[in-house]
Formats: structure tokens, sequence, C-alpha cells
């Protein structure tokens, strides 16, 4: 831990709160400082302004002052022109014509189509190389998803930015965000207690009655086998139950004024993908998937990058300390699945090995609530989602589900952005 911490000054000149967060999981730590380090200041296709603006426009777009702050220090440290912060309309057209993909990348990415990446590579003077265009989708991706984990976790400014770790007394409205990183939370990892007034023994029958359902869909996975038909069946079923899912404090977040400059049509957000009479072929992963087709593609136009971000989802996906709250000894493999194909499933993309059927009898509804919120509106979280969910969980553990719910859409992101260069390409 202390090396980390060591390496992540020395590269950032800083210890920001998302790392203090992430630490809970040093090994995926490792892997994300390493990625965001090189997409960030070593060699490619994109200068340092560009990285820092192009992270500034991709937060901005979920509202996430913290990391549009962040960058914007940065991107001025880099020799960055202090008017393109005045607005997007300040920036160069080249950046400005990057707004469109941002915006659709961000809330409705199965709308991405060849002719959005034709637009940016036939600009004329303005045009994006394919090699830049890749380095540009990485990082609207990246910072899309760590939007994501810093409204999830309620990561709040360092104690010399502005509103950073000021002392507050409990909220008594319960909407403030998950204070983890203000001390508020204790050392020692008590499990989380929910907001409502719920018993102890009612929480610890919820982590029982999870861990009784997962050893009953082993025992029917080894017995039977669902058809292709079937489980193609259970997947729509499944996708058209996720547009159903929203909190019951879904309310419009007007974007501040200080953000808001930092992209165009503030009024463009989330839309579920079957709503007004709108079809959307699936997205079969066996026909475009990360492994065989967006890993080479970005490793080719932009060394080495497909290869640390590979490394990322792979320890995203399979990080487990085989617990589950007070349990030891658990093969957790079967929720984390749940998990990362449920955020596909919402984004339209479909495995056909996987029974989807799963994800109903795994994730209760408060759980569907809080990763819908965080994978696809991320500035409309509350406290009370957090806590509302796998309420005898550790905070470390909650965490842990964040980096997967991350990931999991980084990657979505990615194969709707990748796929359509590959048909422009082809």
């Amino acid at each position: 831990m202390h090396a980390l911490f060591a390496d992540s000054f020395a590269a950032l000149g800083r210890l920001d709160n998302i790392t203090l967060v992430m630490v809970f999981h040093p090994q995926y730590l490792e892997s994300f400082l390493k990625t965001q380090h090189y997409l960030l200041q070593m060699d490619g296709p994109l200068p340092l302004h560009y990285r820092h603006y192009i992270g500034i426009m991709a937060a901005a777009r979920h509202q996430c002052s913290y990391l549009v702050n962040l960058h914007v220090n940065d991107f001025l440290h880099v020799g960055g022109d202090p008017k393109w912060l005045n607005g997007l309309e300040n920036a160069p057209q080249k950046l400005q014509n990057l707004g469109e993909l941002n915006k659709v990348l961000a809330h409705r990415p199965w709308l991405i189509t060849k002719e959005h990446i034709e637009g940016l590579l036939k600009a004329e003077e303005h045009s994006w190389s394919l090699a830049e265009l890749v380095h540009a989708v990485v990082l609207l991706t990246h910072y899309h998803s760590l939007a994501s984990f810093t409204f999830g976790c309620g990561i709040s400014p360092e104690i010399h930015c502005d509103g950073g770790h000021t002392f507050r007394p409990p909220s008594v409205s319960n909407y403030c965000i998950c204070d983890i990183t203000n001390g508020n939370h204790s050392v020692d990892e008590m499990p989380v207690n929910s907001a409502e007034n719920v018993s102890v023994s009612d929480s610890f029958f919820e982590v029982e009655a999870l861990m009784e359902k997962m050893r009953q869909l082993q025992e029917c996975r080894d017995e039977e086998e669902a058809s292709q038909e079937e489980m193609a069946s259970r997947f729509e079923i499944e996708k058209r139950e996720s547009m159903f899912v929203f909190s019951s404090d879904d309310e419009e977040v007007t974007p501040a004024r200080a953000v808001s400059r930092h992209f165009e049509d503030t009024s463009y957000g989330y839309k579920d993908f079957s709503r007004h009479g709108m079809h959307v072929p699936t997205f079969r992963v066996q026909d475009y998937c990360w492994e065989d087709h967006g890993y080479s593609l970005v490793n080719r136009l932009y060394p080495d990058v497909g290869q640390l971000i590979d490394e990322k989802f792979h320890i995203a996906y399979n990080l487990t300390y085989n617990t589950m709250a007070m349990h030891k000894d658990v093969d957790t493999s079967m929720l984390r699945r749940a998990i990362w194909n449920y955020i596909h499933c919402m984004f339209g993309i479909r495995y056909d090995d996987y029974d989807y059927g799963e994800i109903n009898q795994l994730l209760d509804r408060s759980f569907k609530v809080y990763i819908k919120t965080i994978v696809c509106t991320p500035e409309k979280v509350t406290k009370r989602m957090y806590d509302s969910f796998w309420r005898q969980f550790k905070h470390s553990e909650k965490v842990h589900v964040n980096l997967l719910l991350i990931e999991a859409r980084m990657q979505a992101e990615l194969l709707y952005a990748l796929r359509a260069i590959t048909r422009y390409m082809t």
C-alpha cells in the first residue's frame, strides 16, 4: 500500500481521494494507476493538454465537478490555454467536434454509428486521425466510468480544494452523498448499516438468503441447461425489466454553470433504448467482443493501451477474497458475473452462453436501482441508495462492487465505439 501511494504521488504530485478509496483493493489500484498514467502522461497520439481537456469534457457530462476541477488544474499545469476553460465554444473546433461523440457515448452508446466516426475523421483541417480518435475514445470512456466511481463511493474534494474535507454534522435528510473519504467511516471496517432502522438480524438473513440462492443456482446448473431459445428469451425479459428499474429519488439534477460550460446540449441524458418505440438490435458478444476484436484494434492504433485496459478488466472481473460479509471460503464468481452481465444487458449487450434468469435470483431491486443509477445517471446517486443494498457488507465490499460497475460500463462503451470504428474501416 505504501509503495502504491508513493508511486501515485510521484506520478500525479498528489494523493487524491480516489486513490485512498481504491486502495481497499491494491491489486486493482496498481493496474488503474498504471493505465491512467499511460493515458495522461506517456507517449501517445494526443498532446498532453488535449488529454486533460478531454477528461474535463467527459467528467462534465455527468456533472462530476470533483474530476472537472482536478483536470482543470492539470490542464493549466501542462500549458493549456485558460480561455478554453470559459466554455467548449472557446476550444479548438477539433475538440468541439468531439462533443457529439462524448454525449452519445456517455448516455446512449448503442446509438453510435460509423457516421459519427466518419464525421470526425473527415472534417478537413479539423480532422482526427484514427490513432488520435482511439486515444480520445479511451479517455472519454475512462472518465465517464470514473465519474460513476466518484459518485458511487461518495468521494469528496481533498482538504485543500473548495468544499473539501470540512466538518459537517450528520445529514438528517439522507440525501447527501456517502462520504467514505471524509473521515466518517471507521478504520476497522464495520459492516454498513442502513440509514433506515433495519435490524442487524434482518440484514444478516439477507446475506444467508443470497448464499442459499447461489447454492441452488449452482445445483440447477449442474442438473440441466436451458436451450438457446430459452436463454435468448430470458435476456429479452431481463433487458425489458431493466428499463423499469428506477429510483423513487429520481429527479433532474441541474448542472452548475462551472461544469455545464464544458459540454453542449445539457438536456441530453440517459434514455432506455427501447422507449418511444425505438428498436435497437441486440449487440451479440459472439459477433464483436473485447478479447477478439476491441483489444487488438486499440493495441494496433495506440500500442500497449489495449494490454493495460485488458489487464484492468481482468483484475476487476476476477477480483475475489472468497468472502461475503461475515462468510469465508465463498466462491463469488456467479455473483460477480451476474453483476457484470446485468450492466451489459442494460446496454443491450448479450452473451449467448449466459442464463439471464440468474440475475433476478441474485440481484434484488434495491441493488438494481443502485447499479442502474451508478452506471447510467451517477450524478443522481444518494447515500440512501448506497446504504440500502447489501446492508451487512463492509465498505470495502461495496467499493469492490463499484469497481465491477465502472469496468463493465467502460467495456460496454468501448465495444460500441470500437465496433463503429471497425465498421468505418471496413
